[in-house]
């Protein structure tokens, strides 16, 4: 009878004990991977339309996810963006409106005095590393920061090669680097393949813990270097629709091949099906670079080529592989999604996105509008080929609004406004102002009650230095 009783008791203890380590796996909460790509247009990429670059990595890693065809940044450059999806923050709000300097473009072109920059987060605001912390997760960063001059005060416990800087300087590419928190390679070592070999082998040390992966790769920025044999690979293929540089086309394959040793590791280690996957990037292309059309202009500019970005999320068995969404969303998203995934201890007292996980159960998501602020001055490119409202600048002073398929831009400069119908021209070609004034003063109404609302400083101070009659042309 006592051995009948020990028996129970054992299989009882094993079987219980079987259910919870079951319980406990199937709650586990995901691991995390954000993946920023510097500077990659929305149509850079094979899945978006590109036939010129080519990406069978990152092709693959869309048809296994949710694709967005609507993804915004949350500003048109490097420093303003990361610094929104970091913080769920608009621009108001953390005041990182561009890389600094605010005042760019000659002095004599200026009507107005810009708003002064702030250069990094405030340690006072709660980062995305910092909640997903908060939630029992590793977090690390290998690649380009920018929102500070180091990771581990705003929230990430390991940090290869991210500081305040913006590109990878004088070297480029190629070991010996010129970036910060990261040891020199064998001579000629290739920066983007370097990081994902730290990330890769974080990854391994960690795969029994629940852990955050931030991969803000410096590529594809300037300087434009690519492998000597891509390169020459894409000297022998013929571009299209102004897709047509070698350089930059061995830049994007080495991103899209280092993509693919990441998923690979995923499977090996025995993480995909437990692993949320985010695929961006911070702005639009550079237009002289890599075309985006139809979207008109690129980086910096507040037009579509400057702030669409390609976006894809993979979490299996959460979201339906291969499919589509065409709602507006943006990088301000990621933040409160994430936390509404991760459920942690402290939450962000203020965010400025939305939950998106609704989507990934094909449920709705509430509609709502996007603003965008720039209060500064950012200097054309190239002169003539940026597609931008005037051929000095990218950007002049001003705001806009996405509501639905409508967009308006305001100028500070001149009080000028354009209206767009981005379902008939996402080109941005024909301002419909005159043809629909009750819809501009609608958006209008709606861009000076955010502003109000959330305090966006407005340049008003008239810079003596102007001259309207002169020209740099």
């Amino acid at each position: 009878m006592k051995l009948f009783i020990t028996l129970c008791l054992i299989i009882c203890f094993y079987g219980c004990n079987t259910t919870k380590t079951q319980n406990e796996k199937s709650s586990k909460k995901p691991n995390i991977i954000l993946i920023n790509i510097d500077d990659l247009g929305w149509k850079d990429l094979g899945f978006m339309g590109s036939t010129y670059y080519e990406t069978p990595n990152v092709d693959k890693l869309a048809n296994e996810g949710l694709i967005f065809i609507n993804a915004y940044a949350g500003a048109a450059n490097c420093a303003p963006s990361r610094a929104c999806m970091l913080s769920g923050l608009n621009t108001p709000k953390h005041g990182i409106f561009t890389v600094s300097p605010s005042d760019r473009g000659d002095t004599k072109t200026r009507k107005l005095i810009p708003i002064k920059n702030t250069d990094h987060l405030s340690d006072t605001i709660y980062t995305l590393p910092q909640m997903l912390k908060s939630a029992g997760y590793i977090t690390s960063s290998f690649g380009k920061w920018h929102v500070g001059n180091n990771p581990k005060n705003q929230g990430i416990d390991v940090n290869i090669g991210g500081s305040g800087k913006g590109n990878p300087g004088k070297n480029g590419y190629f070991s010996p680097y010129s970036i910060d928190f990261i040891k020199n390679g064998p001579k000629g070592e290739y920066l983007t393949d370097r990081l994902t070999a730290e990330a890769i082998s974080f990854i391994k040390k960690h795969k029994d813990t629940t852990f955050f992966v931030y991969l803000p790769y410096y590529t594809v920025h300037t300087p434009i270097m690519g492998k000597e044999a891509l390169i020459k690979k894409f000297e022998n293929k013929i571009g299209s629709n102004g897709q047509d540089r070698p350089d930059y086309a061995a830049m994007v394959a080495s991103m899209d091949e280092n993509i693919g040793r990441l998923l690979n590791t995923l499977k090996e280690v025995g993480l995909e099906e437990n692993t949320l996957i985010i695929f961006t990037s911070d702005n639009g292309g550079i237009k002289s670079i890599s075309s985006q059309e139809p979207l008109r202009a690129g980086k910096g500019s507040y037009y579509e080529g400057g702030i669409r970005v390609p976006l894809i999320i993979k979490w299996p068995k959460h979201i339906k592989p291969n499919t589509v969404s065409y709602k507006t969303v943006s990088n301000l998203d990621f933040y409160p999604t994430l936390q509404t995934i991760t459920k942690p201890s402290k939450t962000a007292p203020l965010l400025d996105g939305i939950d998106l996980s609704p989507l990934f159960k094909n449920q709705n998501i509430v509609q709502r509008d996007l603003f965008f602020h720039f209060p500064i001055y950012l200097q054309n490119y190239k002169m003539g080929h940026d597609q931008s409202r005037d051929p000095l600048f990218r950007t002049r002073p001003g705001s806009v609004i996405i509501s639905k398929n409508w967009k308006l831009h305001h100028y500070f400069e001149d009080d000028a406004i354009e209206l767009y119908n981005l379902l008939d021209d996402v080109g941005e070609q024909n301002n419909l102002v005159k043809n629909h004034p009750e819809k501009a003063l609608e958006l209008l109404n709606k861009l000076n009650e955010w502003r109000k609302k959330t305090k966006a400083p407005i340049p008003q101070k008239l810079n003596p230095e102007y001259n309207p009659y002169f020209s740099n042309i």
